[in-house]
């Protein structure tokens, strides 16, 4: 009888990882289709609002789950001196991880980009949701990738921290 428990409690403890699994990497995610013009934007130095960027083979996935398991790859033919002399660059920009079947968005290797300076950190939209913002990464050569981060209002009030002074007052029921 204690064979068979064993088993029991051991086949039952890999079904239940084996469906963990399977829900956090695949089935919450969906593909977002593109729209145009509006897939890509980046907020503006001079009106402070998110602008549409000039892209292509724009490929995204979204989850309800989450805010933050928003990812995104495009290509664009702008320059990163043009874009830091039109957009809103973003400072402390963190790729998130992105389910390893969206082979395009490869976090490490966005993130040392980001620190060896071929890549760009811009504000995509700020407080997308409620504390959470949507970055943008262009590199130098044109790759671009989109997530979405949790910015300092959203880290404390999703502490259960008072909303520090200069954070917009969270939306109600949050």
């Amino acid at each position: 009888m204690g064979k068979f428990l064993s088993i029991l409690i051991l086949a039952s403890a890999l079904f239940a990882g084996v469906g963990i699994y399977y829900l956090q990497v695949y089935h919450f995610y969906e593909e977002v289709a593109p729209v145009g013009e509006g897939d890509v934007q980046l907020t503006s130095l001079s009106s402070g609002a998110p602008e549409p960027v000039l892209h292509e083979a724009f490929s995204a996935i979204d989850a309800n789950s989450s805010p933050i398991r928003y990812r995104a790859c495009f290509t664009t033919p702008l320059s990163q001196a043009l874009l830091t002399e039109t957009y809103a660059p973003y400072e402390g920009a963190v790729p998130l991880e992105a389910p390893g079947w969206f082979d395009c968005f490869d976090a490490d290797m966005i993130g040392a980009a980001l620190e060896d300076g071929t890549a760009l950190a811009f504000l995509g939209e700020e407080n997308i949701k409620y504390g959470i913002d949507r970055i943008v990464a262009i590199s130098a050569d044109g790759s671009g990738f989109v997530w979405h981060q949790i910015n300092h209002c959203g880290e404390k009030v999703f502490d259960g921290e008072p909303v520090p002074e200069d954070c917009p007052a969270p939306p109600q029921g949050s």
